[in-house]
């Protein structure tokens, strides 16, 4: 089956190919492993490790034919595997079929399960069950090109380079920090934008792992500028991991 089974592999190993030469802020790691039992073992041996340092990522199948492309967002459809993914389809000029997370059949049903979840969607060409030649002899390589395998590999590598270029934050501390030990609360009276106490704790809230600057900018209510002006002071003071 070279859609459904040889597809994922074959354009993950040429993503590592890619970004092994690449100069990356963040690490990158690509797991092969049979689907289901594959990722369930993986997981149970794993899942600490990988939930303290996963940012986001993606499950590959059924990305080499030419007929569509698919996308199969995470369980809350709002993680940065997410956005990120959307972006790329975005940039590309790419048109795309989003289903919905009800629609699951791969590896993201695991890592998107209660306990485990994490951020991972998965990027498709033809979704699996949706075309014909699906658990059949005829899943071959009339079905699955070159081109069509070139197709997946752009628009995950575009998903993959947006996260690895996003500025997400996470705070080095459990609960408030004591702002005066850095003597923020002193130097930071103006009551607005990045000079704004109340905005630093407000920053540092949904400074989680989950967010990017874009979204912080949002939900505290900032304007990106002022954002990346709390996010500086905060590196700079050692507020922030690294």
């Amino acid at each position: 089956m070279a859609n459904n089974e040889l597809s994922g592999p074959m354009v993950s190993i040429a993503l590592a190919k890619y970004f092994k030469n690449k100069v990356n802020e963040k690490s990158l790691i690509f797991i092969f492993f049979p689907e289901t039992i594959g990722s369930i073992t993986f997981l149970k041996k794993n899942i600490n490790k990988i939930k303290k340092n996963i940012i986001g990522g993606y499950v590959l199948s059924c990305i080499g034919d030419e007929r569509s492309y698919s996308f199969m967002p995470t369980k809350y459809g709002n993680s940065i595997s997410d956005i990120a993914a959307k972006k790329a389809f975005k940039k590309l000029n790419i048109k795309y079929k989003q289903y919905s997370f009800l629609k699951r059949g791969s590896d993201e049903r695991q890592f998107n399960s209660p306990g485990i979840d994490l951020p991972v969607a998965s990027i498709l060409r033809s979704k699996y069950g949706e075309y014909p030649e699906y658990h059949t002899s005829l899943d071959n390589f009339k079905l699955v090109t070159k081109k069509g395998l070139n197709g997946g590999f752009k628009v995950t590598k575009e998903a993959i380079k947006i996260i690895m270029k996003d500025v997400i934050p996470v705070s080095r501390f459990l609960c408030e920090p004591k702002l005066q030990k850095k003597n923020l609360y002193e130097s930071l009276s103006t009551g607005s934008g990045a000079h704004d106490s109340s905005k630093i704790l407000d920053f540092l809230q949904y400074a989680d792992g989950k967010n990017n600057i874009e979204d912080i900018s949002k939900y505290i209510k900032q304007s990106i500028a002022n954002t990346y002006g709390i996010y500086n002071l905060l590196v700079k003071n050692n507020l922030l991991k690294n």
